[in-house]
């Protein structure tokens, strides 16, 4: 990784301040950091690790549905989706690689409290858990999410409403078993930390620190904080990117990484780039304004080829 000066601030586009003093521990990421492991020839699928994702409600199919495509396309063994029960057929019907399952949901089609049991059960079987992309929120919700961070011993990834559920409770990540991954955006980022107005780096480096997390704000030049106050900055990725669902494939690859037993930190700040990197081949090939979630999708394997093949 590369380290960034105050004198640099312009190439990745930080503020100055933010930088000076910062230089021993704040990296810029770049193609020739990120290299994915060789596999194994004498392998199978459950040596790339089991990724269980709990998503969606009424209304909000697309992300879970991102989000478990993404896993698989980054390399996950087993993608494992729970739903609610009235959106079930329609994961059926969308997914092939991945094994969507029904949990019981309230009257709004979002989880109830009752699916706690099932999710625990299926969780402890699982090397990582994706929590939020298309959840939904109710106070049910805010409760069980926060159960699942207290008991499961696995990898959680809290995204999009995973993250709403822990606004005004953040203490609860200093009980997790190991250091959660929260991948907000700036809107989440401000619910669950307050308003921090424009110094995106130093406020998620002193959020991973406080909280013994791994914090991935989401933005122009991407932040991976880490608990030890080091901080890794993204450059790739552009406006192409900015579309619904875009948030969701990017948590799906960090949870695939994640199962795979990538560290946290690697898991984090590979996917970051790697995303990043299929939306610039993207916007290369179809131009800033057409680009979607399923593209980046697609471009993955291009992607993350190249990330393979580095001498």
């Amino acid at each position: 990784m590369k380290l960034i000066s105050s004198s640099q601030y312009r190439d990745v586009v930080m503020p100055r301040e933010s930088l000076d003093g910062a230089e021993e521990r704040v990296f810029a990421v770049t193609l020739e950091d990120v290299r994915l492991p060789d596999r194994q020839p004498d392998t199978h699928k459950g040596d790339y690790g089991r990724l269980l994702i709990i998503a969606g409600s009424v209304g909000y199919t697309g992300a879970p549905a991102l989000a478990a495509r993404a896993a698989s396309r980054t390399g996950a063994g087993l993608v494992f989706l729970g739903v609610p029960n009235p959106v079930y057929n329609i994961m059926a019907a969308k997914l092939d690689e991945e094994m969507p399952f029904p949990l019981p949901a309230d009257n709004f089609g979002r989880l109830g409290a009752n699916a706690a049991g099932e999710i625990l059960r299926r969780a402890a079987d699982c090397d990582a858990l994706l929590i939020g992309p298309g959840l939904g929120t109710s106070k049910e919700l805010s409760e069980l999410v926060m159960s699942i961070i207290r008991i499961v011993k696995a990898q959680i990834i809290l995204d999009a409403d995973g993250i709403n559920a822990i606004a005004g409770n953040a203490d609860v990540l200093d009980k997790a078993g190991r250091p959660v991954i929260l991948t907000p955006h700036m809107g989440e980022y401000n619910r669950l930390a307050g308003d921090i107005g424009t110094d995106r780096l130093n406020s998620s480096r002193g959020f991973a620190t406080k909280y013994r997390c791994v914090l991935v704000l989401k933005g122009h030049r991407t932040i991976t904080a880490l608990p030890d106050g080091r901080a890794y900055i993204n450059t790739t990725g552009g406006p192409a990117m900015a579309k619904g669902g875009s948030g969701d494939v990017l948590a799906g690859m960090i949870a695939a990484f994640a199962a795979q037993k990538f560290s946290a930190k690697d898991a984090a700040a590979a996917a970051v780039f790697i995303h990043g990197l299929a939306g610039d081949m993207c916007s290369a090939g179809l131009g800033e304004y057409s680009v979607t979630a399923s593209d980046i999708i697609t471009m993955l394997p291009t992607a993350m080829k190249r990330v393979a093949v580095q001498d």
